[in-house]
């Protein structure tokens, strides 16, 4: 299609000749896909520092957890409530103020000297990058169109999982290089310089915002925002510190009220949107064609991508005996097969897409059991390893990106906001969900009795990530998504 970019009534100004200046869209996609990086990549790299922070700050499990987790959890809380905020005040003003937001509070947690202040460090963190990344769907969906935004959105698709892979590779260096005698402290740091020069370039890139009528007067449906942050709060503490704490009867009280609160929240969000408000999810990007279906493929992929990362990370630093920077390197493999083919499987055949998810998900569901076979006798596994990560990451890559471009498809501009909250929350509580699913089974197998305690337990671990990676492809067979793009 020639017409590839929304004009934009605020910078796209007439010349003395005549001619429109269009947004620079590239330089528009780098910079809020490098803030999606960021995000995405303090989630996981703290997991291979881990065992660093615990000993300089004599962190207990607990409080290693919330430093690992908080982050996640203020993130997963305020997701929905970020996409409203941009929605309200501006996608520009809350993208800038978020990367604001999360580039101070990496610097605070770089500098912490306790267990507490970084615990408070990084639910800032999380609440920064909760203002920021909603808003990085709705730029997308806003400033392009037609052919450029199916390729805006594989771009953003393969930043969105591969940063997880990409983050325990680069966590595992910057520990192993303990630059200037810091030890931990530069997987935090290395966000403030990056901040910084965003800072400066994105206002000068961002469009200014422009919000018609119908936004303004969109509240921010206080009732449904305070009944989902505490359903999604009370979910997510559970999850995360559940099997630190052996779980006690708090967690499943928590976990039973949060799934009361979420049909509390239904509720309310129903007769809100009868009386003719504006519910926190629209119920359009609800009805949108596949969209429920698609939902759930998004979070089993980004549950099993999350509990492989953190089981086999435990299996080859504690069972093992790997660096963190090989650990870390170990990734890469992953990272680079997800990200090649995010970027790339629309080149193939139009008739193809649809069935790139269910295949996408069996590839992935079948390099699952190939890497617990090859690793149950207590090796590395040889070629099998990078064998076993080349398919896990070219399968979850098809599957994912895929099926989220593809959904993000069926959504209106106008939606995008809502959109992009919703799809956010569910890539977040399914990593949550994955790492403490996973990581629950690999922890409780570690016990066995055995030669080899930690390659058994990932072997049973992988083979239950195979199992829910061919649940995944069923699930995105019955996405149902078939309108070609």
């Amino acid at each position: 299609m020639t017409n590839s970019v929304l004009p934009n009534p605020v910078t796209d100004k007439e010349t003395t000749t005549g001619a429109v200046r269009r947004p620079r869209t590239g330089l528009l996609l780098g910079i809020i896909l490098t803030g999606q990086f960021m995000a995405l990549l303090d989630v996981f790299i703290v997991n291979v520092a881990a065992p660093t922070i615990r000993t300089d700050l004599h962190a207990s499990g607990a409080g290693l957890q919330l430093i690992v987790a908080g982050y996640t959890i203020a993130y997963a809380v305020l997701l929905i409530t970020g996409a409203r905020l941009g929605d309200l005040f501006g996608h520009r003003r809350a993208f800038l103020t978020g990367l604001a937001l999360f580039t101070a509070s990496s610097l605070a947690c770089g500098l912490a000297q306790s267990t507490g202040e970084l615990i408070g460090f990084r639910f800032v963190q999380g609440a920064g990058s909760a203002l920021m990344i909603p808003q990085v769907l709705s730029l997308i969906q806003l400033t392009f169109t037609g052919e450029a935004r199916s390729k805006a959105l594989s771009v953003y698709s393969a930043v969105l999982a591969s940063g997880a892979a990409v983050g325990q590779s680069l966590g595992g260096v910057l520990v192993s290089a303990d630059l200037f005698g810091t030890g931990w402290r530069p997987v935090f740091l290395v966000n403030v310089p990056i901040g910084l020069v965003m800072l400066v370039v994105a206002p000068r890139v961002i469009p200014a915002d422009v919000r018609s009528a119908p936004a303004r007067r969109r509240g921010l449906d206080l009732p449904g925002l305070v009944t989902l942050a505490a359903a999604v709060t009370l979910f997510t503490v559970p999850l995360v510190l559940g099997e630190e704490e052996g779980w006690p009867v708090w967690g499943w009280v928590c976990l039973g009220s949060s799934v009361a609160l979420f049909g509390l929240f239904v509720v309310l969000e129903s007769r809100l949107a009868r009386r003719g408000g504006a519910p926190l999810v629209s119920g359009r990007v609800l009805r949108a064609p596949g969209m429920a279906r698609a939902a759930t493929a998004i979070g089993l992929a980004m549950a099993v991508n999350a509990g492989f990362l953190f089981s086999i990370a435990l299996h080859l630093q504690t069972g093992l005996g790997d660096s963190a920077l090989r650990t870390g390197l170990t990734f890469a493999v992953a990272a680079v097969a997800f990200g090649a083919v995010g970027l790339n499987w629309r080149r193939l055949p139009l008739r193809w897409h649809p069935a790139l998810p269910p295949v996408g998900f069996t590839v992935a569901a079948a390099s699952f059991a190939v890497l617990g076979l090859a690793l149950r006798g207590g090796g590395h596994g040889g070629f099998a390893l990078l064998a076993g990560l080349a398919g896990i990451g070219a399968g979850l890559g098809a599957a994912f990106s895929a099926t989220l471009t593809r959904a993000l498809g069926t959504v209106d501009p106008q939606d995008a906001a809502d959109a992009s909250g919703l799809l956010a929350t569910v890539t977040q509580l399914g990593m949550l969900m994955g790492v403490a699913t996973f990581g629950t089974f690999f922890l409780n197998r570690l016990g066995v009795a055995g030669p080899h305690p930690s390659a058994h337990a990932f072997a049973v671990t992988a083979a239950a990530l195979a199992v829910t990676a061919a649940v995944g492809a069923l699930a995105a067979g019955l996405a149902g998504l078939r309108r070609g793009q």
